[in-house]
């Protein structure tokens, strides 16, 4: 039985959540109880993860179940991050302030920003340019854009009507150890994404991740957000582990 509660405990929140008419997956981590990782590359080999049921399977080889991963940030056509990517201390990709670069789709709406863990285990999104100015180290970090929300406020270049409908996933912090990722179960445009971190799930800042592409997995629940069919290899992939 203390095993069994001992599992339990070290489940992370998840719940659907609707909006507007429209279903969520949403996930809550508590930074205390839950630590947050990030993975690109397997390390032996080098070779990207691409997906999360590899990292899974890396993890069960040592022991280790996933409770939870979702994609990273948005990725370049050469499959490496867009933008700042560190992990585990090491800053493997540099932070990205190139501006109105059309290659770069969603990540040159602007602002862009980064979700980043710091060394003393509390969790921020940022503008890129807040981050920057900031200059603290951080120990996990991935950037991508556009922002959804900045200090309470939705990204200006949001247009309520837009036709542009996409699933969609986002991650924000409302206090400093609590990270809350969201997925969209149908498309959705950027303007109700917004909307539902700031009037549902209680955040300020909250930053976008990508969009057709983008799933979450929870242990014992499995996948959410687009059809198995539409997602492609990732470059970074969120995760929580549980060891033994």
């Amino acid at each position: 039985m203390l095993a069994g509660c001992s599992a339990r405990a070290r489940a992370v929140t998840s719940d659907e959540v609707a909006f507007e008419g429209q279903n969520y997956r949403v996930v809550r981590l508590d930074l205390r109880r839950h630590a947050l990782t990030l993975h690109w590359r397997e390390p032996a080999s080098g070779q990207p993860f691409g997906s999360i049921d590899a990292l899974r399977r890396w993890g069960e080889a040592r022991g280790q179940r996933l409770l939870f991963a979702a994609n990273a940030g948005i990725y370049d056509k050469q499959f490496a991050p867009l933008g700042l990517y560190v992990e585990d201390g090491k800053t493997l990709v540099p932070l990205n302030l190139a501006h109105g670069n059309p290659v770069a789709g969603n990540f040159s709406l602007l602002p862009n920003g980064v979700f980043a863990v710091y060394p003393d285990g509390h969790a921020a999104v940022r503008t890129s340019a807040d981050f920057k100015a900031d200059g603290k180290p951080v120990q996990w970090a991935s950037q991508s854009g556009p922002m959804l929300l900045i200090d309470g406020k939705l990204n200006p270049q949001f247009v309520g009507d837009s036709a542009s409908l996409k699933w969609r996933s986002g991650v924000c912090a409302p206090s400093p150890h609590e990270v809350v990722f969201a997925v969209s179960e149908a498309p959705v445009n950027f303007h109700t994404f917004g909307r539902l971190f700031r009037d549902k799930l209680g955040c300020r800042d909250a930053l976008y991740l990508d969009g057709s592409i983008s799933q979450l997995y929870v242990d014992e629940e499995g996948y959410a957000g687009a059809p198995a069919f539409m997602v492609k290899p990732y470059a970074g992939i969120f995760a929580v582990f549980a060891t033994p």
